[in-house]
């Protein structure tokens, strides 16, 4: 048990890091705090759930890649993040993509945690119903999200540009949630059977505990 309770203590560190990075030189401060208030929310219930709820690594790990994606978006902005940039010229483009990167993230990350959360915590198990209510929960987490960039910029106007990213796309909203389904997709496609077998490994690690 102690490499896999030390795991999630290395992601808390590179988390940590990453956020003190993103903070300094920062495109603007409010355009930051807009885009990691996510992590800055989720992180610390984490750590609040962690001897109630611990997630497996794999989960942790993607929980810590996806925060980074957050936190690399607010230093920079999504329309503004330099590799993505150049790939927009090299390419010929017409925006910079790393947002849909962070709205695939918005589906992939929070599936395989719906995913957990559900057989850890209530007696459902593997089957259609779990994954009709895993598609269900990142929908409505996209929909949610989408409002509250609504509310930003209904409230702060055009001080919001920068975080809502359309980039002058008026069916951005749309993609974005598009981008969120087509992640929690390859989450369930993809990664189920990588997320039983850290299940199984964790429930039998916990198991042997004396």
């Amino acid at each position: 048990m102690q490499t896999d309770e030390f795991t999630p203590k290395v992601l808390l560190a590179g988390v940590i890091a990453v956020f003190v990075w993103s903070f300094i030189g920062c495109h603007d401060v409010f355009t930051w705090f807009l885009e990691v208030l996510p992590a800055v929310i989720g992180i610390p219930a984490l750590i609040w759930l962690y001897p109630r709820l611990r997630f497996t690594n794999l989960v942790y790990a993607l929980i810590a890649v996806h925060a980074a994606i957050l936190m690399i978006g607010g230093h920079y902005t999504y329309a503004l993040m330099p590799v993505f940039e150049w790939i927009k010229h090299w390419l010929h483009l017409d925006r910079n993509y790393y947002d849909r990167l962070g709205h695939f993230a918005q589906g992939f990350v929070p599936a395989l945690i719906a995913r957990e959360v559900l057989l850890k915590v209530t007696p459902l198990t593997r089957g259609k119903m779990v994954t009709m209510l895993v598609f269900s929960m990142c929908t409505a987490i996209s929909a949610l999200y989408e409002l509250f960039e609504f509310a930003a910029a209904q409230i702060t106007g055009t001080a919001a540009d920068a975080f809502l990213g359309a980039q002058g796309d008026v069916w951005d909203t749309q993609w974005d949630m598009t981008w969120c389904l087509i992640g929690a997709t390859c989450a369930l496609l993809f990664f189920t059977g990588l997320h039983d077998r850290a299940l199984a490994k964790q429930k039998l690690r916990i198991d042997t505990l004396p």
